[in-house]
C-alpha cells in the first residue's frame, strides 16, 4: 500500500476524504513540505460520525473547528507533517487557491468553488503538509464543462448569487424573511441545485448547521 493510500485510510476512519493535493511552491510558506493534501467530509456518513464526537457533545463553542484541529492534527503527527486549517485567523491560509491548484476544484459559473465529487457542497476541514513528494493522481475534468443546464445560475430564490457575483447583503435579507426557511433548513439552494452536489449525500442537518453559522 502506498503512502497516499495509507493516509486516505487513516483519514477515512474519521470520515474525512482527500479532496485534492498539490506540490507546494516556496511562496506557500510551508517549510520543507513536498506535498499538501486537502481534507474534507467523506460522504455519506460524515455528520453522523461527527455528532457522536466529544466536541459536539460538550456544549463548548466551535465544535467542528475543535474536532478538525484534534483529528487533522493527529493525522499530521502520525505521518510526520504539519496541519493547516481554514479557520483560526487572521491571517488565513489560502484554501481557495490551494483547492484550485489541486486540479480537483474550479470556479463555478456562480464563482463558488465546485469540486469533482462534492460539487458546490465542497468544504475543507484542514490540510496536511507532508515531507516528501507523493505521487498524486491525474486531475479529472471540470464538471461544469459537461453540465448543459447549469442550474446554479438560476437557482437562487433571492437573486443574490449569479454569474455577476454574490450579493451577500441581499442573501442575508432574504434569509431574514419567511421565504428563507428552505435555505436555512436545507442549505443554499444554489449549492443544492448542482448535479454533482446532489450525488454527494450531505445531510440537511449539516447544511443547516453551516447556514446557522453564516446567518447568525
Amino acid at each position: 500500500m502506498g503512502d497516499l493510500d495509507r493516509i486516505a485510510r487513516a483519514a477515512g476512519a474519521e470520515h474525512l476524504a482527500i479532496l485534492g493535493g498539490l506540490h507546494p511552491e516556496p511562496q506557500d510558506d510551508l517549510g520543507n513540505a513536498g506535498t499538501l493534501l486537502l481534507l474534507g467530509p467523506a460522504e455519506p456518513g460524515f455528520w453522523r460520525h461527527f455528532t457522536a464526537q466529544p466536541e459536539w457533545r460538550d456544549g463548548a463553542p466551535d465544535p467542528l473547528d475543535r474536532w478538525s484541529a484534534r483529528v487533522v492534527g493527529a493525522l499530521a503527527d502520525a505521518f510526520g507533517g504539519a496541519a493547516h486549517f481554514p479557520f483560526g485567523g487572521p491571517p488565513y491560509r489560502p484554501f481557495y487557491s490551494w483547492a484550485r491548484r489541486s486540479g480537483r476544484a474550479w470556479a463555478s459559473p456562480v464563482t463558488l468553488l465546485v469540486h469533482d465529487s462534492a460539487g458546490l457542497m465542497v468544504s475543507y476541514r484542514g490540510a496536511l503538509a507532508l515531507p516528501g513528494r507523493l505521487n498524486l493522481p491525474a486531475p479529472p475534468a471540470a464538471p461544469c464543462g459537461s453540465c448543459a443546464e447549469k442550474p446554479c445560475l438560476t437557482a437562487c430564490p433571492a437573486g443574490a448569487l449569479t454569474a455577476a457575483g454574490y450579493d451577500v447583503p441581499a442573501c442575508h435579507a432574504f434569509l431574514d424573511g419567511p421565504d428563507g426557511t428552505g435555505c436555512l433548513s436545507r442549505g443554499c439552494a444554489v449549492r443544492r441545485a448542482c448535479p454533482v452536489s446532489q450525488s454527494y449525500a450531505r445531510v440537511a442537518e449539516q447544511s443547516a448547521y453551516h447556514m446557522g453559522l453564516f446567518h447568525r
